[in-house]
């Protein structure tokens, strides 16, 4: 096993924040060298829970199976967790000031602050992922990204839209606004923004058509089931997509993400949130660099690193030791 001999400055301000669905693939979790038992350990207990063998799906496939919403919403919180824990392991970085997930990463987050038990949070990310593909029919749902065009504008094109649901759903970044709703709908309001200017407008692959109001019943149901889960007082605060701020109790934490499912996700508001707080670096654990990307056309004084295997691990230290 590698070992560091350069802890990260402890006068560094980090927060630590997890993806969510877009960022998996096959494979994905596989290149953790010795650290590659924590990966397999989150597995597993999440493959006992879930009845099926989770890690065979993400380390084998196919794409699409792991692509199911289902099994994506637990295989990325598990990897979320995972990459966490292993870092964690290493001891070489301070505790973080800040936490946040985009979308299902903010389930990964509030594991990895201790707010919910991982068992719990396997079973319910696993129902969550069933209810949203329940609530609206694979073919009937759409989303897209919105490129080079601002937000009220891009507001503007949903609400021109005659007839179905179509609204903005993530602000990622200045000039990068996701759009979900049905299909028909969206694919008006994406020639809407395209007259209005957008540089791009781009289907997502995806079959559900998240964080809009299609999920208010998927919704009211997750809510039950968030009822019947214990949470706990976060050991780092953790920033909720919802309000872009962080929760003042267990019960508000339970609101917010039963409100998450059908309302935006106020990304770049929480990254600001975190310059704001003081953060310095922004470390993206889990799949992909999508959040680290992200970072700087945020907020440009912020650096964002992501750590998805162990090379990548290696680099962060000592990117931020230096």
């Amino acid at each position: 096993m590698l070992v560091f001999f350069i802890l990260v400055n402890s006068m560094t301000n980090i927060a630590f924040v997890f993806p969510g669905q877009g960022s998996q693939a096959v494979g994905m979790m596989n290149d953790w060298g010795d650290y590659q038992p924590v990966v397999s350990s989150v597995f597993e207990e999440a493959s006992t829970l879930l009845g099926y063998d989770l890690w065979e799906i993400v380390s084998q496939g196919p794409d699409s199976r792991l692509n199911q919403t289902e099994i994506t919403q637990p295989a990325m919180l598990c990897a979320g967790v995972a990459a966490w824990r292993i870092i964690q392991q290493t001891g070489q970085f301070p505790q973080p000031d800040l936490m946040a997930g985009h979308s299902l990463g903010e389930y990964s987050a509030l594991v990895c602050s201790g707010a919910i038990k991982l068992d719990s949070a396997v079973s319910l990310v696993a129902a969550r992922g069933q209810l949203m593909q329940a609530a609206v029919a694979v073919g009937e749902g759409s989303m897209a990204a919105i490129i080079g065009l601002d937000d009220e504008r891009v507001i503007q094109a949903c609400h021109d839209v005659e007839s179905g649901v179509v609204e903005a759903v993530n602000f990622n970044a200045p000039g990068q606004v996701v759009i979900a709703g049905n299909k028909s709908a969206v694919d008006q309001a994406m020639e809407n923004t395209k007259a209005a200017g957008a540089k791009r407008a781009l289907p997502l692959p995806v079959s559900v058509p998240s964080h809009c109001s299609l999920m208010t019943e998927a919704a009211d149901k997750l809510a039950e089931k968030l009822d019947q889960i214990e949470i706990n007082k976060p050991q780092v605060p953790v920033i909720h997509n919802q309000n872009a701020n962080v929760a003042s109790n267990e019960n508000d934490i339970r609101d917010l993400l039963k409100k998450q499912l059908y309302q935006p996700v106020r990304w770049v508001a929480s990254v600001e949130l975190m310059h704001r707080s003081g953060i310095d670096v922004l470390i993206e654990c889990g799949p992909g660099k999508v959040l680290s990307g992200l970072t700087r056309r945020i907020e440009k004084s912020m650096t964002g690193h992501g750590i998805f295997n162990l090379e990548s691990l290696n680099k962060t230290v000592e990117s931020i030791s230096t």
